[in-house]
């Protein structure tokens, strides 16, 4: 099974060329809807109840699969990733579930280094 996505673009019309409102686009350019199938991933983190904060808070973004080949790295460098992922990305991650997320991390792929 796959997940489908349709993607939409928005070009200023600046960039395209329009001369005036009343323009269609730039000659030559044509648009449309492109429809992105993507595999369906239903993998989840292993560990049981110990992994259910990443699997609830992580996997609406990343595979299991992409967050687990990542390289081994200390308490203090995931904290960092997570602190990323809350505040530059806006991952509606609650303050409880941080550390449970960050102590997954380490155990699974920590480098047993602060």
């Amino acid at each position: 099974m796959s997940k489908s996505f349709i993607i939409t673009m928005v070009v200023p019309a600046a960039i395209l060329g329009v001369v005036s409102s009343t323009d269609a686009a730039a000659p030559g350019i044509a648009f449309k809807s492109v429809t992105v199938d993507l595999p369906f991933g239903d993998a989840t983190f292993p560990g049981g109840a110990s992994a259910d904060a990443i699997n609830n808070n992580c996997l609406a973004c990343h595979s299991a699969d992409m967050v687990l080949r990542q390289p081994p790295m200390s308490r203090n460098a995931w904290a960092a990733v997570v602190d990323k992922m809350r505040n530059a990305y806006k991952a509606p991650v609650a303050d409880a579930d941080v550390a449970p997320i960050v102590d997954y991390l380490v155990h699974t792929k920590g480098t047993g280094h602060d």
